[in-house]
């Protein structure tokens, strides 16, 4: 199959990606560039389209009933970085049940999270860090948005990622240790040790936790730093953290 008209229906309806609500609607989401595709694809996502330039279609062979043969023309307007890449997919977003969360043993959970660029980073280190789930709670932004799957470089795959609104879901976590990360919490980071399982908090960079999860939790946690700098970057305080209570432990 070959396209290589941007006013081609697919092409526009692919656009429409692009957009959360139709991300929302249809479950799907974009893939752009080689590795994007490839490790999407190892990981077991279900990968619905391919649009790619003739010349890199071998490179596909893997996808070969679902390619689409296209232009730089098509690929810039699907595309939602500044430089097209050789190839954009279209894939079907993965979903996980409240009930993968009881299985878990050290989980963390984002409340409010809407820089794209924290969120993918954080997923890309608590993978790293041998975190069993993520939970996105309250109003977080769209993981499935195409800044937050390039951030987080593949790792979107590798760890089940569980959207909670309501607190009263929060009941799966009745068990576990629960710990609020706190810029004024009386125990340092250092002197802190967590027993499992373990959900771990962090609230966004403006407002922080919310003091109903301050209320849920059963204990709370600061990093220690000088006196010069006042806080640092969310994506850098959970690397932080999660290497101290999830490696050092």
């Amino acid at each position: 199959m070959e396209i290589t008209s941007v006013n081609n229906e697919l092409v526009k309806e692919t656009v429409k990606l692009q957009q959360k609500k139709y991300r929302d609607k249809t479950h799907k989401f974009l893939l752009e560039g080689e590795k994007s595709v490839k490790e999407a694809f190892d990981a077991g996502i279900t990968i619905e389209k391919v649009f790619v330039l003739a010349e890199k279609a071998k490179n596909y062979s893997y996808l070969s009933d679902k390619i689409i043969l296209t232009n730089e023309a098509v690929l810039k307007k699907i595309s939602t970085t500044d430089s097209p890449p050789d190839v954009v997919a279209i894939g079907i977003q993965r979903v996980y049940d409240i009930n993968i969360l009881s299985c878990c043993k050290k989980v963390v959970l984002l409340e409010n999270i809407k820089d794209l660029g924290n969120l993918g980073t954080i997923l890309r280190t608590s993978t790293a860090f041998g975190a069993d789930a993520i939970v996105l709670y309250g109003e977080c932004a769209d993981l499935y948005n195409p800044k937050c799957v390039r951030s987080s470089v593949g790792n979107l795959w590798k760890i089940p990622v569980v959207y909670l609104k309501e607190f009263s879901e929060l009941s799966v976590f009745d068990k576990f240790s629960k710990i609020a990360t706190l810029p004024r919490a009386e125990k340092y980071l250092k002197d802190f040790t967590v027993n499992l399982p373990c959900l771990i908090m962090f609230g966004s960079e403006a407002d922080g936790l919310s003091a109903k999860l301050i209320q849920f939790s059963n204990g709370a946690v600061k990093i220690e730093m000088t006196d010069t700098v006042e806080s640092l970057n969310l994506s850098v305080s959970c690397a932080v953290v999660l290497y101290k209570l999830f490696c050092l432990q």
